[in-house]
């Protein structure tokens, strides 16, 4: 990666919300796992899980789970199951961003589509 393409990356983190962020990590995550690239999904995937602030909110066990199967595909390289959960989720964190309501109801379905997977 360029020197260029650095800089604006940087530049356009420090200016984002923190849901525009959250997207951000999401893409990282998608387009490694697109490309096989097991230790960057890895990291956005754990830096995901590792944001989460599991005492404040009724999804983010339901998302730590998530995140924690993600993390298990990508050990298998079951990149196409990481995929599925990933989108999912960036659809549904775009959707919050466009002010959209998003059910919890999404993240518990997500949760049980994982439990069924295992």
């Amino acid at each position: 990666m360029t020197f260029g393409v650095q800089e604006y990356r940087r530049q356009q983190a420090t200016g984002a919300s923190p849901v525009h962020l959250v997207l951000m990590a999401y893409d990282v995550a998608i387009v490694a796992s697109e490309r096989r690239d097991n230790h960057r999904a890895s990291e956005a995937v754990t830096a995901l899980r590792n944001t989460l602030n599991l005492s404040e909110t009724v999804a983010a066990p339901g998302l730590y789970r998530l995140y924690q199967w993600c993390l298990e595909c990508l050990n298998k390289q079951d990149y196409d199951g990481a995929l599925t959960v990933l989108r999912g989720l960036r659809e549904a964190w775009a959707a919050v961003e466009k002010g959209q309501n998003v059910p919890v109801a999404y993240v518990a379905g997500a949760v049980n589509y994982v439990s069924a997977a295992c």
